[in-house]
C-alpha cells in the first residue's frame, strides 16, 4: 500500500475506525497517473499479472475518460478484480515489473485498478452476459474467489452452474477473511453479484457431506470443481491453549465483520502469534478495537515472515511490535480460567529445511513471560482432509494432486483449485492466482467437454 495514496488516520482515532485506509485516487489524479504510462506494446506488467490483464489497455481506457470499458477490461481478465485491486501485492507484481522503475517510480497500477472497478461499483454497473445453454452442467463446491471465477467462465460459456457455499455469503476470503478497512465486504459482493446475474445459482449455507452428499453431488453434474478453501486454524499445541481471550485468527478477522463491534480489547494488550497476512490483519485489527499494545510474535527473522512487505509497513504505522526470533511455550490463565501470562523462548536459525528456510532452533535457558490479555493464533489452517477423502482423491500432505495444465484431479470428473491445491510447488496462496485457478478449470473443463455439446448440437 503506498504512502502517497493512503489517507492517514492517528492512532487515536484509529479505534473503532473500520473504514477503508486508502481512500482511492481522485479523477484528477488517476487521468494525470493514467497518462504516466508509456503503454508497452510488450508490456512486462501483464507477464507479471498472473490472471494476464491487458494492464496498457485498460489505463490507457481510463485516460480517454472510457470507465465501463477499463472496468470491463479488468474483470474479463479477473473476476475478482475489484478486490484484488486492494489486497494484491502489486510491488511484488505488476508495478514491481514497469518499466519505469527504472527511471522515475513505477505506474499505480492498482490504485488505478481500484479507481475503474471503484466506478464501476458505483454506478452498479453489469459488465458480461451468460453464453446461450449448451446443455450442460457444473457443481462448484465453494464460492471464494477460485470458485467464483470458475462460474464465472463456464456461465459465460453456456454452462448451467451452481454453487454450493457453507456460509451464509459467498465471497470466501474476501467476504469473510480480509479487514473491512483494508476490502470492505460491499467490493466482494459486487463481484459475487456479477457472477449470480449471469444466471449461476449460489446456494449459501450449503455443506457439501452434509446438506448434500458427495454421491448426489457427483451423480448431478457432469463436472465438478473442488475451491473449498481452507478449514480452521493450526493450533499451537501448547499448555493453556483453552484458555479464554485465546482466539483463531481467521475466526477473529471474520467476527470483526460480521458481528457488533464490543469493547473487550479496549485498553487490553494482545499478543499475535505468526507473521503471514492473517496475523498483520489480526493485529491492525485488535488495534481498531481499541487495544493498547498489540505484539506480533514469530519464531523466524523479519526476512522469513511470509506477510507481504506493504502488509508490514501498514502494522508498523499501527505502532504494532514486532518480536522476531520468540515462540510462545505456555499459556498461563488466572483462577477464572482468563489467559494472564505468555510464556516464550527466544530462538536461532538452524540450517535449512526442505522449503529452503532456515529452521528455528530454541535457545536454551532463554525463557521469558509476557503479560497479555488476549492472544490471537495466525500459524496457517489445515486442510478440508474429509472432503478429499470422500471424493477419493490422489493427495500428498493434504495437498490435492492435479494436473497442472488442466486442474484434474485423480478423478477425471473432479478438477481442484485454490487453496485445495496451494502448496508442494504447486503455486502460491494469493487471491490473484486463486481467480486464475478458476478460469484456466473452467477452460480445461471446456475443452474436456465440448465433444458432448457438438453431440448435442
Amino acid at each position: 500500500m503506498r504512502n502517497d495514496s493512503r489517507t492517514f488516520i492517528s492512532l487515536a482515532n484509529l479505534h473503532r475506525n473500520f473504514d477503508e485506509v486508502n481512500a482511492g485516487l481522485s479523477p484528477a489524479d488517476a487521468m494525470d497517473e493514467a497518462n504516466r504510462c508509456l503503454y508497452c506494446y510488450d508490456a512486462p506488467c501483464i507477464q507479471a499479472c498472473p490472471t494476464g490483464i491487458n494492464i496498457p489497455s485498460f489505463i490507457k481506457k481510463i485516460a480517454s475518460d472510457n470507465l465501463k470499458g477499463s472496468a470491463t477490461t479488468i474483470m474479463d481478465a479477473n473476476p475478482v478484480g475489484a478486490s484484488c485491486a486492494r489486497v494484491c501485492p502489486t510491488e511484488e507484481l505488476c508495478e514491481g515489473a514497469c518499466v519505469l522503475n527504472h527511471s522515475t517510480k513505477p505506474i499505480m497500477i492498482g490504485d488505478l485498478q481500484r479507481y475503474a472497478t471503484d466506478w464501476a461499483i458505483k454506478n452498479e454497473q453489469i459488465l458480461f452476459k451468460a453464453g446461450d445453454k449448451n446443455g450442460l452442467s457444473v457443481g462448484i463446491i465453494g464460492g471464494g474467489p477460485a470458485g467464483l471465477s470458475a462460474a464465472r467462465e463456464l456461465a459465460r460459456l453456456g454452462y448451467e452452474v451452481t454453487i454450493y457455499e457453507a456460509k451464509p455469503k459467498a465471497g470466501g476470503l474476501n467476504t469473510y477473511g480480509i479487514v473491512s478497512f483494508r476490502l470492505p465486504q460491499e467490493v466482494a459482493q459486487w463481484e459475487v453479484d456479477q457472477v449470480e446475474k449471469l444466471g449461476v445459482q449460489i446456494k449459501t449455507n450449503s455443506i457439501v457431506g452434509e446438506d448434500i452428499s458427495v454421491s448426489e453431488i457427483l451423480q448431478t453434474y457432469d463436472s465438478v470443481i473442488l475451491a473449498v478453501g481452507m478449514s480452521k486454524g493450526s493450533m499451537l499445541q501448547i499448555e493453556g491453549e483453552q484458555l479464554k481471550g485465546v482466539h483463531d485468527a481467521i475466526q477473529f478477522v471474520e467476527d470483526s465483520k460480521t458481528k457488533e463491534i464490543t469493547g473487550d480489547l479496549i485498553g487490553k494488550r494482545v499478543v499475535v502469534i505468526g507473521a503471514g497476512n492473517t496475523a498483520i490483519d489480526a493485529a491492525t485489527c485488535s488495534v481498531r478495537l481499541g487495544a493498547e499494545n498489540v505484539k506480533i510474535l514469530y519464531r523466524r527473522s523479519q526476512n522469513e515472515m511470509t506477510a507481504y512487505e506493504f502488509e508490514y509497513e501498514f502494522a508498523k504505522q499501527d505502532n504494532v511490535e514486532f518480536r522476531w526470533l520468540t515462540a510462545p511455550t505456555r499459556l498461563i490463565g488466572d483462577s477464572e480460567g482468563q489467559v494472564r501470562q505468555l510464556e516464550c523462548i527466544k530462538m536461532e536459525l538452524g540450517e535449512p529445511d526442505k522449503g529452503g528456510r532456515r529452521r528455528p532452533v530454541p535457545v536454551e535457558g532463554s525463557e521469558f513471560i509476557i503479560e497479555v490479555d488476549a492472544v490471537i493464533k495466525a500459524i496457517g489452517q489445515t486442510r478440508y482432509l474429509n472432503l478429499m477423502d470422500a471424493f477419493r482423491l490422489e493427495n500428498h500432505k493434504g495437498v490435492v494432486k492435479i494436473n497442472l495444465e488442466t486442474y484434474q484431479t485423480s478423478n477425471p470428473k473432479v478438477y481442484a483449485v485454490g487453496d485445495f491445491i496451494f502448496g508442494e510447488g504447486q503455486g502460491e496462496a494469493m487471491v490473484v492466482s486463486a481467480a486464475q485457478h478458476g478460469k484456466k478449470a473452467a477452460y480445461a473443463i471446456h475443452q474436456q467437454l465440448k465433444k458432448s455439446i457438438i453431440e448435442t448440437a
